[in-house]
């Protein structure tokens, strides 16, 4: 019996993980059972010490980053999580892996001043301009992964009640609001929408549904002609547009709802973006900062 593939066929299809998600974790598996075949040990009855061998091997001869043998430690462990459940093997040697320590990395933002710009650069009537308005007020306005953004048809989108329904990592539906000024602005691009039978909703010059290459290299222009020198992706709207909430006062539940995170733990980094603009302002405009 082939376990490895007992267990991706598991998360792909129970889970409803996609399947890049899935390929990570078969790399992953492949690494770790390649590596305990090799050293004649069975991974049905490894021990947590010879596993800890393992973390070392990536660490010391792999070179493996700290964030890389923690994506690894998680791997193996929803391997064991899965063959207990199946009753493949009675005992789970991860129980006592530890973590490394990850160096936390903030996310790039933009300010609430600089987002404004961004968005007021975009003042053409042109079709690409009005599309690309509209495209840049609705991430803004929503959070959404540039992914989900592309993949809006123009049965998702309800103008009037303000709602769009997206499709996120590994499929999960949810529904985001959105305020008044996406609204107008995607109004307005809908009007100069022509008629197609395309039932994308954000469309390219030939009518055909934009890319995510195709929009980062549009919002890379637009950036420059706004005169930001920050490096921006569509990411880093979905970084402001967290932030902001939360630097508002929005309660983290809802955000983290709003932005598709499974967990809140993904959610809390924006608060720590928060408090290290708090202390960057206390730092600059305190006297004794």
């Amino acid at each position: 019996m082939n376990y490895l593939d007992s267990f991706i066929n598991f998360i792909l299809i129970e889970k409803g993980l996609s399947k890049n998600t899935a390929a990570a974790y078969g790399t992953d598996l492949n690494t770790y059972l390649s590596f305990l075949e090799k050293n004649g040990k069975d991974f049905k009855t490894v021990s947590h010490n010879e596993i800890s061998d393992f973390f070392w091997y990536l660490k010391d001869t792999l070179k493996f980053k700290a964030t890389s043998i923690y994506r690894m430690i998680e791997s193996i462990r929803q391997y064991y999580k899965f063959l207990i459940a199946e009753d493949y093997i009675q005992t789970d040697p991860t129980v006592y892996l530890t973590t490394p320590k990850t160096p936390q990395i903030l996310p790039d933002m933009l300010t609430v001043d600089e987002v404004t710009e961004l968005l007021n650069s975009v003042s053409g009537i042109d079709d690409l301009s009005v599309r690309n308005r509209a495209m840049l007020e609705l991430l803004y306005a929503t959070g959404l992964r540039v992914s989900e953004l592309i993949n809006i048809k123009l049965s998702d989108i309800n103008i009037d009640e303000c709602y769009v329904k997206v499709f996120g990592k590994g499929g999960k539906e949810r529904l985001v609001v959105f305020g008044s000024k996406a609204q107008s602005y995607i109004k307005r691009y809908l009007r100069i929408r022509k008629n197609t039978k395309s039932d994308a909703l954000f469309l390219t010059r030939l009518k055909k549904p934009i890319s995510r290459i195709e929009f980062w290299r549009q919002l890379k222009q637009i950036a420059i002609n706004a005169g930001i020198t920050k490096k921006i992706s569509p990411h880093t709207l979905r970084h402001s547009f967290a932030t902001h909430l939360l630097t508002g006062g929005a309660d983290i539940r809802v955000v983290q709802e709003m932005l598709g995170h499974s967990s809140i733990s993904t959610t809390q980094i924006y608060t720590h973006i928060s408090q290290e603009r708090l202390k960057e302002q206390h730092t600059k405009y305190h006297p004794r900062g």
